[in-house]
């Protein structure tokens, strides 16, 4: 998926910053929140809940892929949840990618040296085959064209 553009990133940003404004907002409000009073606390919780919600609704609007054009939409970058356990844990993002690379280069080498391996079987036993048996000489050579082998 491709990165956010910086001006869509902007706007996300300022709407989840709203959001956590908003969020901030209702801890004070329920911490304060006083049931036996005569003050109008409820109208003012719920306010605030109901601007969470809206900001919400921004949010997921500015966020939910839609088809480009005039008025397209961000597209966030999907995060794995593995990477986002690993930050939870404290650790180094950045070393969560290294190693993730370095994994995905050692399989690359073992699935490559599966494929030539699996290759030169495919040669030696269409070389084997046409000698053994001469009469599937056209089989064998359209069997190797058709799966990238070369005749020796």
């Amino acid at each position: 998926m491709a990165p956010v553009p910086p001006s869509d990133h902007d706007v996300v940003e300022k709407q989840l910053k709203d959001i956590i404004q908003d969020l901030y907002q209702t801890m004070v409000q329920v911490h304060s929140y006083d049931p036996s009073s005569s003050k109008p606390s409820d109208e003012v919780l719920k306010y605030t809940v109901d601007l969470i919600e809206d900001h919400l609704c921004k949010l997921y609007d500015s966020v939910t892929p839609t088809s480009s054009g005039p008025g397209r939409k961000v597209t966030l970058p999907d995060v794995p949840p593995e990477l986002i356990a690993y930050v939870d844990g404290g650790r180094n993002p950045d070393i969560y990618t290294r190693e993730f690379v370095e994994v995905a280069r050692r399989n690359n080498q073992l699935v490559k040296g599966k494929m030539e391996a699996f290759g030169s079987m495919r040669d030696t036993l269409a070389r084997e085959m046409e000698r053994g048996v001469g009469e599937l000489r056209g089989d064998v050579e359209r069997v190797l064209e058709g799966t990238g082998g070369r005749k020796s």
